[in-house]
């Protein structure tokens, strides 16, 4: 799969960088998330980069046969419809594998929202491990992991470090993309 994502990235004019390396475990923030696009293209990457990572998505996806595909790629499904505790099932995911990576987008939807869900940031304190900065720029038509981030436990002054990190990355629909650290 290594060469296929290098391949398509190349072949979209696509450029993929990592300057950080890769913890045992991690939850990786991608963002900005305003397409369907970020999914094929964040999966191009980690191909590319001969990385593995399960990710969240929603549970009416996971139908027949196409939730077998994405179970086989490292799909979580999540019931919003249930008051279940998704970060504490990660959490159990983490703490029952020597390794583990799941990509979660913090806007959680395509659509603009004027606060971020913090489950990925909550999912990575209660399991001890850091967070990866991982974004998509239609903009430079780069994508990659370039910043790991340790979470400290003051959620608003981590918020505000995270944020600054996706200043200047252009989304495809770049009127969805919301940041509250000022621009």
């Amino acid at each position: 799969m290594k060469k296929f994502g290098r391949w398509a990235l190349k072949m979209a004019g696509w450029r993929y960088v990592t300057t950080v390396p890769e913890p045992l475990k991690s939850v990786i923030c991608v963002a900005p998330h305003t397409s369907n696009w970020d999914f094929i293209l964040g999966k191009l990457y980690y191909w590319a980069e001969g990385r593995d990572a399960s990710f969240l998505m929603k549970k009416s996806w996971f139908f027949f046969p196409v939730g077998n595909v994405l179970r086989r790629m490292g799909g979580v499904p999540v019931d919003r419809s249930r008051k279940s505790s998704v970060t504490r099932q990660v959490v159990e995911m983490f703490h029952s594998r020597e390794r583990f990576h799941i990509a979660i987008t913090p806007e959680g939807t395509r659509k603009r929202v004027r606060k971020w869900k913090m489950g990925f940031y909550h999912i990575a304190m209660q399991a001890g491990v850091p967070i990866q900065l991982a974004y998509i720029d239609y903009g430079k038509k780069e994508l990659g992991i370039t910043g790991l981030f340790q979470p400290t436990g003051d959620e608003a002054a981590d918020l505000k470090q995270i944020q600054a990190f996706y200043r200047g990355v252009t989304a495809r629909y770049p009127e969805q993309f919301y940041l509250e650290v000022e621009s």
